[in-house]
């Protein structure tokens, strides 16, 4: 069985972070693993508090995957601090692993601070070269290439000036736009417009992450960059589609999407 590493933040509602990462590398058929760099009180409502991991724990973490199961392809999600950024990118040039997806989580749904703002100079300067994809929002990507990202052609601009930032390729996740929720690929040779249908919903808790890291389970099957991307949407927008309604607030995807109608049908 092929493996998937996931470095983030717990989310205790269960929708986003660490725990949408490993249901999503479970319902695509990779063993996930997990080095946890924050423990979130979060549900669908709000972000409560944030306790950060120590940097040796992070480190020990990492080093003890990858030196007894390997890693065939690794995603990267909530770094809240310099020194966790520092921390994951010392491990990331110890261990080379061949895919590396960086999804620069910087605020959750409700609006908390993930991403503390000093860090996001060492996000660019010292994570960016070493992510064979950087899979930013809107408002991440504006973030990251310095420019206000209003429309479609503004997006090709942008995947301009963030790959030049160093990383192999940039997805960029067009759904803060009015219209269907269009993602632009880019990587330095062609631009590829994945087109979307929106769904009318308000669950979409996670979904950022579990498209980075359904991206990281089929790069870890094999599959090429752009393919691993398509698959990745289709899946994504299903499990939006078929979204569960739990909470007060966003409520998540649902990850097992391709087993549930099976499993009722089974029960009668």
């Amino acid at each position: 069985m092929k493996t998937a590493l996931t470095i983030a933040g717990s989310d205790s509602g269960g929708g986003a972070g660490i725990q949408a990462d490993l249901k999503t590398f479970s319902a695509l058929g990779v063993f996930g693993m997990s080095a946890i760099t924050a423990i979130t009180a979060q549900n669908t409502v709000e972000v409560r508090s944030v306790q950060n991991i120590e940097l040796n724990i992070i480190h020990d973490q990492i080093a003890a995957v990858f030196e007894d199961i390997g890693v065939d392809a690794l995603k990267i999600g909530m770094l809240a601090t310099s020194g966790i950024i520092q921390t994951v990118a010392k491990s990331l040039k110890t261990y080379e692993p061949e895919h590396v997806v960086l999804d620069p989580v910087m605020v959750s749904k409700g609006g908390h601070h993930l991403l503390e703002r000093s860090a996001v100079t060492d996000l660019i300067e010292t994570l960016l070269p070493l992510a064979s994809l950087v899979t930013p929002n809107i408002p991440e990507a504006e973030i990251l290439s310095g420019r206000r990202i209003q429309s479609e052609p503004d997006m090709y601009e942008a995947c301009r000036d963030i790959l030049q930032k160093g990383p192999g390729a940039v997805l960029i996740k067009g759904g803060h736009l009015d219209g269907d929720p269009n993602d632009l690929y880019y990587d330095g040779k062609q631009f590829q417009l994945l087109r979307g249908e929106r769904v009318e919903t308000k669950n979409v808790h996670g979904t950022g992450c579990t498209l980075s890291s359904a991206i990281t389970a089929n790069l870890a099957k094999g599959e090429d960059m752009l393919v691993a991307i398509e698959n990745a949407k289709d899946y994504i927008t299903t499990a939006i589609a078929e979204s569960l309604d739990i909470g007060q607030g966003y409520g998540p995807a649902h990850h097992f999407h391709p087993f549930y109608e099976k499993m009722l049908m089974e029960r009668g």
